[in-house]
């Protein structure tokens, strides 16, 4: 998942939605990039709204690059015959930060241990297959706090270095959510330490 030069690989939009039957059992296989752990319910809760009929909706995630965190979930499903064949095409494909979730549609006809394995797995890969994967590099953030008086010297400063904002709060005073690739961290931290007035800390 993580190489030698300090990237990863992820995806940065949902697949289109994939279908694998097996014995008149349909499975919707989908993947999601995915941040934080709060946003899988909500995926969850979606995918079965847009298919009622399902009797289950497995899914897997796994977040984090050096040490991540997963969650692999059956759904009602015989234990540990959805959810982590799920999980387990994750590991091979290599990727984190995502969310692959297989809503079943029950066929009529019982699959067994073994044929729900096999099928949540496939439905898995597909949805995988049918995603953009890509190399992203490790990233630091930080929080840039500071007066509206500094605002000027901010914004030039992160501009002249192509400084990723990722978000901002107006307040009473200013904050700045930055992110930085990984090995340019140290010298970010450096540029900020000779403004007095503009507070940095990592995040």
């Amino acid at each position: 998942m993580e190489n030698q030069s300090g990237r990863f690989k992820t995806i940065e939009t949902a697949s289109p939605e994939v279908l694998y039957k097996e014995r008149k059992s349909k499975f919707f296989a989908y993947a999601f990039p995915l941040y934080e752990e709060e946003d899988v319910k909500p995926r969850i809760d979606s995918l079965r709204k847009m298919h009622p009929a399902a009797n289950h909706v497995c899914y897997a995630w796994q977040i984090g690059i050096s040490e991540p965190r997963y969650r692999a979930n059956d759904d009602g499903e015989p234990n540990n015959s959805a959810g982590m064949p799920i999980y387990g095409q994750l590991q091979s494909f290599g990727v984190t930060n995502i969310l692959v979730a297989v809503a079943r549609v029950f066929g009529g006809t019982k699959l067994g241990v073994g044929g729900l394995i096999n099928a949540y797995r496939t439905a898995a890969q597909l949805a995988l297959e049918a995603s953009t994967i890509i190399e992203k590099s490790l990233e630091q953030r930080f929080l840039l706090s500071f007066g509206y008086d500094q605002m000027n010297t901010v914004m030039r400063t992160l501009k002249q270095r192509q400084i990723n904002i990722e978000s901002q709060k107006m307040g009473l005073d200013c904050q700045i959510f930055i992110s930085v690739e990984q090995h340019k961290a140290p010298e970010i931290i450096e540029i900020f330490k000779g403004f007095h007035k503009i507070g940095l800390k990592s995040v």
